[in-house]
């Protein structure tokens, strides 16, 4: 599943990411022993050196045993019984890719363009398994669900919490604009100003999820 969400998300983007998530994928007392808080069911692990970039991805083993099932069927089926596992396993692996994307253009990004790309990752990966037919009642669904009915942990500290809500209304407002391509079922164009966000630097991307129409 893991390499499944990964070419998705690079056939989404139009790029091929230079390394595979599932290889960097670590059990928990390596992910501890790399400074994971051990608080999430996901955690991308990040080692910034001169030069060099290390990484790892945790997931845990209850959030893989829940999508076990699925591994080989539709994704859309998978959507309509784990939609929650299906979206921690995919920020994961969005992470991952994004960070990987940064380097390679030597950038460095920052937490919260990485959780706001995250959070549009997470709609476009589960709108797009589901384009068609009553596509546009999934958006409003997906878009509630993912945005609107939300709670946060309540160990966050303050900074990160902020972080959190701020992600969610950038990506939010950027979503609710690509509604009218799905309306319109205009699938190019949503797919061009999806590709066209994600090459953004920075401040950049931020500013441009902001706008609210």
């Amino acid at each position: 599943m893991i390499s499944r969400v990964q070419a998705h998300l690079e056939a989404i983007y139009g790029i091929t990411c230079a390394a595979q998530a599932e290889g960097f994928v670590v059990d928990r007392e390596a992910a501890v022993q790399l400074g994971a808080s051990g608080r999430a069911d996901e955690e991308l692990l990040v080692l910034a050196g001169e030069g060099e970039l290390e990484l790892a991805l945790y997931l845990s083993p209850s959030l893989l045993h829940r999508l076990k099932p699925y591994e080989s069927g539709p994704v859309a089926s998978m959507l309509e019984r784990e939609l929650d596992g299906f979206c921690q396993l995919a920020e994961g692996v969005s992470h991952f890719v994004y960070v990987v994307h940064t380097a390679i253009h030597e950038r460095t990004v920052s937490l919260l363009e990485l959780e706001a790309q995250a959070e549009v990752d997470k709609f476009a990966l589960c709108l797009l398994h589901r384009w068609g037919d009553g596509v546009g009642t999934w958006a409003e669904e997906l878009r509630r669900r993912l945005f609107d009915r939300v709670s946060y942990r309540e160990r966050l500290t303050q900074a990160e919490r902020w972080r959190y809500e701020e992600a969610n209304r950038l990506s939010r407002n950027f979503c609710s604009r690509l509604m009218r391509h799905v309306a319109g079922r205009r699938l190019e164009r949503l797919l061009s100003d999806l590709r066209y966000a994600y090459r953004l630097g920075a401040e950049a991307k931020l500013r441009h999820f902001a706008q609210v129409s």
